[in-house]
């Protein structure tokens, strides 16, 4: 999922990592410094339209590196939140760093996440433009709740519970549809869908163009 253009303002603000708020927080996550660029996969890709896998194995180096490097390549693709099939992996995990309608910073991992919508009397649905980093180019309007808990594990298989309310909502959301098989493309109609792939055919180039100059630009 995209980053909304007022990141730089809410990484000068509170940040919460992991859930938990923190005094200070650097705009490059520690996880992106460490990470490498990886593909980032597109619609019509077969592991983007299928359920991913449960993860089993915890604190292991190969589940520390794979959340590095989708930090680093959610940071080159100007990402708010990147699942695991979108870099090719069939696992239920997702990453984010993500600003909320409040201006706070949310930076963190999910594994297994379930999503916990609350009650219709105390949620409002919000219709706004929304993006996706396997759809480059293309923003449509996308009907979501203005509230959302995700309940999860960490990289070590602690419990974690995160909420969000507005934009990070949102994300948490977006994320947590990829992997159960399904894009925000799932959500449009049929006009809708072929506008945003019409969309996506036309800016493409230009998308993929910039994310390869930034991760040369980082060295990387």
């Amino acid at each position: 999922m995209p980053v909304r253009h007022d990141r730089s303002q809410a990484a000068d603000r509170r940040t919460r990592v992991q859930g938990r708020p923190v005094d200070a927080y650097p705009a490059l996550s520690p996880e992106a410094e460490r990470g490498t660029v990886r593909r980032i996969t597109e619609i019509g890709e077969e592991v983007l339209s299928r359920p991913c896998q449960e993860v089993t194995d915890f604190g292991t180096a190969g589940l520390s590196t794979l959340i590095d490097d989708m930090f680093l390549t959610m940071h080159v693709a100007d990402g708010a939140g990147l699942a695991a099939n979108q870099v090719g992996v069939d696992l239920r995990l997702f990453v984010y760093d993500c600003p909320d309608d409040d201006g706070i910073r949310h930076v963190g991992h999910l594994i297994n996440p379930v999503l916990d919508l609350p009650g219709p009397g105390s949620r409002q649905l919000i219709d706004a433009f929304e993006g996706c980093l396997s759809v480059p180019g293309a923003t449509m309007t996308v009907p979501r709740t203005d509230r959302a808990v995700v309940r999860g594990l960490d990289k070590d298989g602690n419990p974690l519970t995160v909420e969000g309310t507005g934009y990070f909502a949102r994300c948490l959301q977006h994320e947590t549809d990829h992997l159960l098989g399904h894009t925000y493309l799932d959500r449009l109609s049929k006009r809708d869908r072929k506008e945003a792939l019409r969309q996506m055919a036309d800016r493409r180039e230009e998308v993929c163009t910039r994310r390869v100059r930034k991760a040369a630009r980082l060295g990387r």
